[in-house]
């Protein structure tokens, strides 16, 4: 709080005596001290509001809007329904919870998907498992499979790693936390990762182009350009071959998913992308 100071480059104390004569470089130091004006954000930056189901100033004037409101269900509604379903979900303490069902995957309420399509957007979500819990986030879900159990799309997924069998299934560590599932493997490490009980950040985004980046709290741990020809040899040798042009529709609906596990979610927020 002083009204000016000095610059200092650090000396750390050597505790390790292995470390004795390690060298660390500066350069290109510079700094600006007249003509500072404030200057806003591009609207194309992405910052982080830790304020929770709300959006900042600058996200409102960026295009930002919330799916969830932190109260209701507006904007909701079960997969392969008509309305929000009537049991399974919990909305309270501003947190959209999918409850507990003994791990059977939609057996309870069922995944839910937001009534509005969505083709080039910026998704930003925090959630917080339980200890052992399977969900995920999925993306250009059309429904037009009508199939059972959890409906079909591209899945950013939702695991305790350490607990769940499910990150040892698939291949090469695919169907691990903030993968696209059973597709292609969230390169992270422990650090970035909140374990069961803290809130962790999620976030899509897919380009007009088609390049599609996958981020866990802050971090992007995957990206792939959806329908090239190297995403269609993934999908063929993966559970979603048998349905034709998997992943590529033109726009689809954002899916929360059931697996009859405790998962909550909140702060679920978009960006169209042009």
């Amino acid at each position: 709080m002083d009204a000016k100071g000095i610059i200092a480059l650090q000396v750390h104390s050597i505790g390790n005596s292995g470390m004795a004569g390690k060298r660390i470089y500066w350069k290109n130091i510079r700094i600006k001290t007249s003509g500072l004006k404030l200057s806003p954000f591009p609207s194309a930056i992405y910052t982080v509001n830790t304020r929770v189901n709300s959006l900042s100033d600058f996200e409102i004037n960026s295009g930002w809007k919330l799916l969830f409101d932190g109260k209701t269900s507006i904007g909701w509604r079960g997969a392969y329904k008509e309305s929000f379903p009537a049991a399974g979900w919990e909305i309270k303490d501003g947190m959209l919870k999918v409850l507990s069902s003994g791990g059977a995957e939609s057996h309870n309420g069922g995944d839910i998907v937001t009534l509005e399509k969505f083709s080039a957007f910026d998704l930003s979500f925090d959630f917080n498992l339980t200890p052992g819990a399977n969900s995920g986030v999925k993306y250009f879900v059309t429904l037009s499979e009508n199939n059972s159990g959890s409906a079909i799309g591209l899945e950013y997924q939702v695991l305790d790693d350490s607990l769940h069998p499910d990150a040892k299934e698939g291949i090469g560590g695919n169907r691990t936390l903030a993968s696209l599932y059973d597709l292609i493997k969230a390169e992270k490490t422990t650090r970035f990762i909140r374990q069961p009980g803290g809130w962790n950040t999620g976030r899509i985004v897919v380009y007009p182009n088609n390049h599609v980046e996958h981020y866990l709290n802050g971090v992007k741990v995957l990206e792939y350009e959806r329908g090239s020809q190297a995403f269609r040899d993934l999908v063929a040798i993966s559970k979603y071959k048998i349905w034709p042009n998997f992943g590529e529709a033109k726009e689809g609906h954002i899916l929360l998913q059931d697996h009859g596990n405790e998962v909550s979610f909140r702060s679920i927020k978009i960006k169209k992308l042009k």
